[in-house]
């Protein structure tokens, strides 16, 4: 699995963020899409790592701004998962 996190400015609030969801899906095969629009950013989880071009147009073509797009492997977090929990 694949997480790609994405910078985009002009997002305003939770309809911006579902604008920017509905494209995402529409465009690629993901497993999840989460916009924040306070963050700035959305979060894409995929099986195959995403086009970053074919990104960069799909969310431009909504009349916001992408910037930085990163990538990296993303393995869910069992049930008893702490983290870094120090005891």
């Amino acid at each position: 699995m694949i997480k790609t996190t994405v910078k985009i400015s002009g997002m305003a609030c939770a309809m911006c963020e579902a604008h920017i969801n509905d494209a995402v899906r529409g465009a690629f095969p993901v497993k999840k899409v989460t916009s924040n629009h306070s963050k700035g950013e959305t979060v894409i989880l995929s099986e195959e790592p995403l086009d970053e071009a074919a990104i960069r147009k799909t969310i431009d073509a909504t009349g916001y701004t992408t910037g930085e797009i990163t990538s990296a492997p993303y393995k869910k977090k069992g049930l008893f998962h702490f983290g870094a929990l120090q005891i």
